[in-house]
């Protein structure tokens, strides 16, 4: 008795939109190729991407010079 095959998971690709597999047998998963992959990889690399940080608000004491 053979078992069905499972569903195959797609994801959109992050770098194209395209639909990708989202299996083993992908070795550039989440990204349909390894043009998106990569072309992501630059764009974190040339601080394409970032992440907003708020200013911490210090303390009055904590801003006072040490003597």
């Amino acid at each position: 008795m053979s078992q069905p095959d499972a569903a195959v998971r797609t994801v959109r690709c992050p770098g194209c939109g395209a639909r990708s597999v989202y299996a083993l047998t992908n070795p550039y998963r989440p990204f349909c190729s390894e043009r998106c992959k990569t072309g992501d990889l630059g764009a974190w690399s040339s601080e394409n991407y970032r992440v907003e940080v708020q200013p911490a608000i210090e303390d009055k004491d904590d801003a006072a010079p040490l003597h």
